[in-house]
């Protein structure tokens, strides 16, 4: 797939939004991609991913387990797993940092690959990263729908992305006119009580 093959699975589940958003990250931006659309459609979320883990398996080889932060690594990790015949599981946030919990466990030797939804700064994967240092197995690499930083982000470790794009964002503070008229959303879920 192309970059534009995936923009267009997001516009075709009505998921590339155009405005002024207010992105995890706290930068604001006048492109959203609500990722939610597109995953509540198995179709949509299985035509990505298997795009994805062909991508992986050239890339990694053989995966054990996918390891995804919640919210945005759950869908993604858990369909990336079916497709790449392998266990899913997920790290929450506990006293604001990551960890697998629910009976989550890595056997030492088992090849671990991040799965996201996003990336636009990385800090969900490197926290990621952080959570998976404290178990056994091996992290090969983490993988994305779209890296929305287009190659610049630190993720803590290799990225294979299914596509790469370069919209731009702003500090809150230096927001160009055309985006500084518009009322400011915040549709992600990060922050949220």
């Amino acid at each position: 797939m192309t970059n534009e093959d995936v923009l267009n699975v997001f516009r075709e589940a009505g998921a590339l939004l155009e405005g002024h958003f207010i992105l995890s990250s706290g930068r604001r931006s006048p492109v959203f991609l609500q990722k939610a659309l597109v995953f509540s459609q198995p179709e949509l979320a299985a035509r990505l991913c298997s795009a994805l883990a062909d991508l992986i398996t050239e890339k990694f080889g053989r995966i054990d387990v996918v390891a995804g932060p919640a919210v945005g690594g759950i869908v993604p990790g858990y369909e990336l797993a079916r497709q790449l015949g392998c266990r899913s599981i997920f790290a929450e946030r506990v006293d604001g940092q990551l960890q697998f919990r629910r009976g989550f466990s890595i056997a030492e030797g088992e090849r671990i690959l991040i799965a996201e939804d996003i990336v636009t700064t990385g800090l969900s994967f490197r926290e990621t990263v952080i959570a998976l240092d404290r178990l056994p197995g091996e992290l090969v690499g983490g993988s994305c729908i779209i890296d929305r930083s287009n190659g610049k982000a630190d993720v803590g470790c290799e990225l294979v992305a299914l596509a790469s794009v370069d919209f731009p964002d702003y500090a809150a503070d230096e927001l160009p006119p055309e985006l500084e008229k518009l009322p400011a959303i915040k549709p992600g879920s990060r922050g949220l009580a």
